[in-house]
């Protein structure tokens, strides 16, 4: 990219400031209104733009450059809808993205909107490389906070094989602090459903008490045994039981009950193989319902593609020695990603999690992203994205 080029990028503070004012919260917010004006931007600069609707306003964009039959591109992915403020009262304006003490405040500041415009700024930058080499794919989604709810409705939609394209390799610019992430643990929510048969509570043997037909289900599955030895970045699988209810008066005895289960598992653990043995543990009484499905997602660190990350990160850190990237103190992200529905569409490609947002703020009254990560990203994604061509 030529100087003059280069001169005429939107800087990417700016551009999140802009998307950090636009009120994506749900019910609402739209997300369709970030994604336009990034779509126009990409557009302008050679990108094929398709944008897919889950609902009206609610849309996720699809921008392709470039390709050739011997390498797939790159890709980027991150999300622009938000969570509620919460209770407490913010000392910042959570839609005015006002910078203080270089801190860019605001909800969705940290996640994600500052990873969405710190790569979208880095695919403007290297659009022409991009154009007669290898590739970028970029896929800015809706209703992540929701279950990936945008990623799952673009990978359901006929024929999105073919028009998304598959990647050689996939960045998810959530908040790590510009630190490499390897991966996430699944999440796996299942509701426990129990039928029995009403009865006046003074003659219960007239009737069959669904909760204690969950109860005995429930105590089963605390001891349920997954069977698989801790992983070494993501440790041990685990299984709460997280609410329960069931009967409608004290006075009868209850006909139907039923809970909620909230397994986060490890990578190496199908969610199939996982659900036929909780059925079999929780045994016939309840009926086992999926409400959440989320395989792990993790590429080890003897992968290369892992390497050059790790080494690229490295030497941007060098190169900003007022703000150095710290390791993240783990491998792997406590948050789940729009990666483990993307991933199967795009043929399975080694994934990092990276971006400027930090890790702490996501979800946090008066969120804020520390201002100088945010070209720090920038920078970083052009520089691996330079090194994917460069093979």
């Amino acid at each position: 990219m030529t100087s003059s080029t280069r001169s005429t990028l939107p800087d990417p503070v700016d551009l999140t400031r802009t998307l950090v004012r636009i009120n994506t919260l749900p019910p609402g917010g739209l997300e369709s209104r970030c994604i336009e004006p990034l779509a126009d931007l990409l557009s302008a600069a050679g990108y094929q733009c398709r944008v897919v609707d889950m609902a009206p306003g609610r849309g996720t964009l699809v921008a392709r450059i470039g390709g050739r039959p011997d390498r797939a591109p790159m890709a980027f992915t991150g999300h622009v809808d938000v969570v509620p403020l919460g209770s407490a009262g913010w000392t910042q304006d959570p839609w005015g993205a006002d910078i203080v003490d270089g801190r860019l405040y605001g909800r969705g500041s940290s996640d994600m909107k500052s990873g969405v415009a710190a790569f979208t700024v880095a695919a403007l930058a290297c659009a022409d490389m991009a154009r007669d080499g290898a590739g970028i794919t970029l896929i800015i989604t809706a209703g992540e906070e929701t279950g990936c709810d945008g990623a799952f409705h673009l990978a359901r939609q006929p024929e999105a094989r073919q028009w998304v394209g598959q990647a050689g390799a996939l960045v998810v610019a959530e908040p790590t602090a510009n630190a490499p992430l390897r991966g996430h643990k699944g999440a796996f929510w299942l509701k426990a459903l129990a039928q029995g048969k009403t009865a006046h509570g003074s003659m219960p043997h007239l009737g069959d008490n669904a909760i204690y037909k969950l109860a005995r289900a429930a105590l089963a599955l605390e001891k349920h045994d997954f069977d698989t030895p801790p992983h070494p970045e993501m440790g041990s699988p685990s299984l709460t039981v997280s609410t329960i209810q069931g009967g409608i008066n004290i006075n009868s005895v209850p006909d139907a009950a039923e809970m909620t289960v909230d397994i986060r598992t490890v990578a190496g653990m199908p969610h199939a193989q996982v659900l036929r043995c909780l059925c079999a543990t929780a045994g016939g009484e309840v009926r086992l319902e999926p409400l959440l499905d989320l395989e792990a997602v993790y590429t080890g660190p003897q992968d290369p593609w892992m390497q050059r990350v790790q080494a690229l990160t490295l030497d941007t850190s060098a190169r900003h020695p007022a703000l150095p990237i710290e390791p993240a103190r783990a491998a792997v992200a406590s948050y789940f990603t729009d990666a483990a529905a993307l991933r199967p569409l795009l043929g399975m490609p080694p994934t990092v999690i990276l971006g400027p947002g930090e890790p702490s703020q996501a979800h946090q009254t008066d969120e804020y992203c520390v201002v100088d990560r945010i070209p720090q990203a920038q920078q970083l994604f052009e520089a691996l994205v330079a090194d994917w061509h460069a093979a």
